[in-house]
């Protein structure tokens, strides 16, 4: 964790900024990813709406100005422990698949951006894996159909 606030606002500000470049590593952001940027940006870091709004402006001003992920991953790896880079992963996959399935441009993006916080590869995946099952279940729910085939078993009976 952060050992202090301007630490901390710049951990946040270098993780908004790493989630922006996931998000649009192929394409323009879509409504979905600015979506979910803003909800996991203000859930992860406990913010109320102002601040999470201008913590995602100013995270376009920085990720404009990065060369590389490597801007990101090295602030991060300074102020996070090993839950901490692994919670990052996690949210760059959130955001990728918050409007569907990640393509090769948005897997090898995480990919490197995992390998340089030190997420080991067979984490990486487990990410992958439970996230995308996370949306599996959500888009089911959202679609009126159970969420697992024992439930539908049941309930069409």
């Amino acid at each position: 964790m952060p050992r202090n606030q301007t630490e901390g606002y710049n951990s946040c500000l270098a993780t908004a900024a790493l989630l922006r470049r996931v998000a649009t590593v192929h394409s323009e952001m879509s409504e979905a990813r600015r979506k979910k940027l803003y909800t996991v940006l203000k859930s992860s870091f406990g913010l109320d709406d102002h601040t999470t709004a201008q913590l995602i402006e100013e995270s376009t001003a920085v990720d404009r100005n990065a060369i590389d992920l490597y801007h990101y991953t090295r602030q991060l790896n300074e102020v996070l422990d090993d839950e901490g880079r692994r919670l990052t992963v996690k949210m760059m996959w959130e955001i990728v698949f918050a409007d569907g399935n990640a393509n090769e441009f948005e897997s090898n993006i995480i990919w490197r951006a995992a390998d340089l916080l030190g997420v080991s590869s067979r984490q990486r995946v487990e990410l992958r894996q439970r996230v995308s099952a996370d949306c599996a279940a959500v888009a089911r729910v959202g679609a009126g159909r159970p969420q697992s085939p024992a439930l539908a078993t049941t309930i069409g009976n």
